[in-house]
């Protein structure tokens, strides 16, 4: 049976949140923690798409949100030192990666967001939430900006869409760095295995990270399991990634395909030709999930000389600019 198409107001493991529900999909985000969608399920199938948060262990989520559903990371991942050149200026991050001395996965993944609104029709269900960063907020003590972030999810029958606006409202050029921690579950379908799975993700080339996890800079030679990751697909869990790729479309789509071989049901993950690097981690092969995360920039890029800005993704917003970028989330069913 078809369940009602509604958005609403609910907890999830006793934390508010926003449900969405179209057709047999539901979703959820919770506002309070970096907007983050915890939750894309097929409720007809039983398939849940995320790794989401124990409902009986929230404290865990609570420590780490960076690693269930799909958190914002802006600026993402490392910085040499907690470094950050722009416009002739030099500004200093937090050094909260003690391991290695970067600063890691900046301000927007655990800030709680306003939502402006959610609702539903026959079209559609969606919840529209914003970050406004300006004096007093955590991102403007270190990268002193003004701008405003919103995330629109909806859910239809196309599946889940994910709209990143970013509008620049103050009145010099700002630094224009948006990632997604994206973390799929493997298995989605109840009664599969990890064995079962395999993923293709448009990788480009590997690019050589140091002991700091930063780019020196070098590509590394493809493995023949990297080579089927761009190609016909592998187990996500082939080797342990914390690997840095360039991006490289395919028939003009910058995606992740993950196949359950057992059912013959996909999930593809189109994210759009602005995320021009893949960061790909999957938890030291830890067996329940990956993170295949759409990067604008390269790692530490505002540090990195000699390669154009375009190339590394270090972009930017002049006043008044709009940045936009849609991604989407959705099944494709087996061939009968």
């Amino acid at each position: 049976m078809t369940q009602q198409n509604t958005a609403f107001e609910e907890r999830f493991g006793g934390i508010p949140a926003i449900w969405l529900r179209f057709n047999q999909f539901e979703a959820a985000v919770i506002p309070s923690v970096g907007a983050n969608l915890v939750a894309f399920r097929d409720t007809e199938q039983g398939f849940r798409y995320l790794r989401e948060p124990d409902l009986e262990h929230m404290d865990e989520f609570m420590a780490a949100p960076a690693v269930y559903g799909i958190p914002i990371l802006s600026p993402p991942n490392r910085y040499e030192d907690g470094r950050f050149p722009w416009n002739g200026e030099v500004y200093q991050l937090p050094i909260n990666e003690p391991a290695t001395g970067n600063h890691l996965h900046g301000f927007l993944h655990d800030a709680e967001w306003k939502v402006e609104g959610y609702g539903s029709d026959e079209l559609e269900s969606y919840v529209v939430l914003s970050q406004e960063v300006k004096d007093g907020h955590e991102f403007y003590k270190y990268l002193p900006f003004t701008f405003t972030v919103t995330l629109r999810y909806s859910l239809s029958s196309l599946g889940l869409q994910q709209q990143l606006n970013v509008r620049n409202n103050g009145k010099e050029r700002m630094p224009n760095l948006f990632a997604f921690h994206t973390a799929i579950s493997v298995p989605f379908a109840p009664e599969s295995q990890a064995s079962d799975y395999t993923a293709k993700v448009t990788i480009g080339q590997r690019r050589e990270l140091n002991e700091r996890s930063l780019p020196t800079g070098q590509f590394q030679p493809l493995t023949p399991e990297e080579e089927q990751l761009k190609g016909e697909g592998v187990s996500p869990f082939f080797a342990a990634m914390d690997n840095h790729y360039t991006a490289q479309p395919q028939n003009g789509r910058n995606y992740m395909e993950l196949t359950d071989n057992r059912t013959g049901d996909k999930l593809v993950y189109d994210v759009g030709t602005s995320y021009k690097h893949w960061m790909i981690w999957n938890n030291n092969m830890g067996g329940d999930f990956f993170c295949p995360e759409p990067q604008m920039n390269l790692v530490n890029a505002p540090n990195v000389q000699g390669i154009p800005a375009e190339d590394i993704g270090l972009i930017g917003l002049e006043p008044g600019e709009l940045f936009e970028q849609t991604s989407r989330l959705y099944p494709i069913k087996p061939q009968k």
